[in-house]
């Protein structure tokens, strides 16, 4: 048994290294065509760059981090200089602790999560005040394989979706169906 070193997110790196599941670009895509993002963005969660990639190429300035390079995003402080908004596909044992350490460093958060993390008590806090819009996928997406994965690709059997947090909200969540497909 590894000893906890008190670090979520390294302890989450030295149990479950290859918990590394690359973001299929069709979905970034959906957000960007569903969801106003701003100019400059955060992705604290970068992993091999899927998610980044298309956001630049989409014509944000995003700044990518990652555990792997000894960024640990439960530990920041502050959000980089000038990034309203984080984008991100966060480790699933970590997406409660990512979410309420996000919505306290910038305005807007944009998450790729199972639509059934909607289905929780112990979430009340972020789920009934701060969640404002939900982009589920009418299709499943393709399946995000684990890094360096060799078998063959797949469609995903669970529905996911794009939550989009935003610090001082309080109204209605508003549920929107998104598709990656043309």
């Amino acid at each position: 048994m590894i000893p906890n070193s008190g670090n979520p997110g390294r302890d989450l790196l030295k149990n479950r290294a290859d918990d590394a599941y690359a973001t299929p670009p069709q979905a970034v895509w959906a957000l960007v065509k569903a969801e106003p993002l701003p100019t400059h963005i955060w992705e604290p969660a970068a992993g091999d760059g899927s998610i980044v990639g298309v956001l630049r190429e989409a014509g944000h300035v995003v700044r990518a981090t990652d555990i792997a390079e000894g960024i640990d995003f439960l530990m920041e402080l502050h959000a980089p200089i000038g990034c309203d908004c984080i984008v991100t596909n966060p480790p699933f044992k970590l997406a409660d602790e990512f979410v309420r350490h996000a919505i306290q460093l910038v305005p807007k958060v944009c998450m790729l999560l199972r639509f059934a993390y909607l289905e929780s008590r112990g979430r009340a806090d972020i789920l009934d005040r701060h969640l404002a819009r939900v982009h589920l996928f009418a299709n499943r997406l393709p399946m995000m394989h684990r890094k360096e994965w060799r078998g063959r690709r797949a469609t995903s059997m669970i529905a996911f979706a794009w939550f989009v947090w935003l610090r001082d909200y309080a109204g209605p969540i508003t549920l929107n169906r998104v598709t990656w497909e043309e």
